[in-house]
């Protein structure tokens, strides 16, 4: 009489531990990873505005406590050569900025002549502010966003005259339309 050989029979439960440990493993390096990318010394809204004296693409000074004298001010930190979207967010904001009576300052951490090229190129009719060591970058956290370690990633700060840090946010996008982009700003 010949023996019919046996399957093995598998435990419900170990195949779903098979199927669940990976994806476990997995959502907890994301989690992770978000909180590495959210920690450090970025400022809050409650945080005073770090002051900063830089040199923009046609060469002029800017000290942001003059421009803090004036008006309030948006300070735009973007990733720069490389990133079309991010040459073109400024004029697609910088005419609503100006009808608010908000300084503009976009800045980037290339070399002047290469921005000033791109901006030439892209017809973007404003000087950049050039951080060429990141250290303003930094200072206002946004360098190491959205995985960019080495540079701003798409990243907004505005600056109340009073220099009051009032709202900070971080896109994912390289481009925010306008609508959406005013729309999440505070007035």
């Amino acid at each position: 009489m010949s023996k019919k050989p046996q399957t093995k029979r598998r435990r419900p439960g170990l195949q779903w531990a098979t199927f669940l440990a990976p994806v476990i493993a997995i959502a907890g390096i994301i989690i992770a990873a978000g909180a590495l990318a959210g920690s450090g010394d970025e400022p809050t809204t409650a945080d005073a505005a770090p002051d900063f004296t830089l040199t923009d693409t046609e060469g002029d000074t800017v000290q942001l406590a003059e421009v803090l004298e004036e008006r309030d001010a948006l300070l735009y930190f973007s990733m720069g050569v490389g990133c079309d979207g991010c040459f073109l967010q400024i004029p697609e904001i910088a005419a609503e900025l100006e009808n608010r009576d908000i300084e503009f300052l976009p800045i980037m951490v290339d070399r002047a002549d290469w921005l000033a090229a791109e901006a030439e190129r892209l017809q973007v009719g404003m000087p950049i502010v050039v951080d060429p060591d990141r250290s303003v970058s930094e200072a206002y956290g946004m360098v190491g966003q959205h995985g960019h370690g080495d540079r701003p990633s798409h990243s907004f700060a505005l600056v109340r005259q009073n220099g009051e840090l009032a709202w900070v946010r971080h896109y994912v996008e390289m481009f925010v339309p306008s609508e959406q982009f005013f729309a999440e700003m505070p007035g």
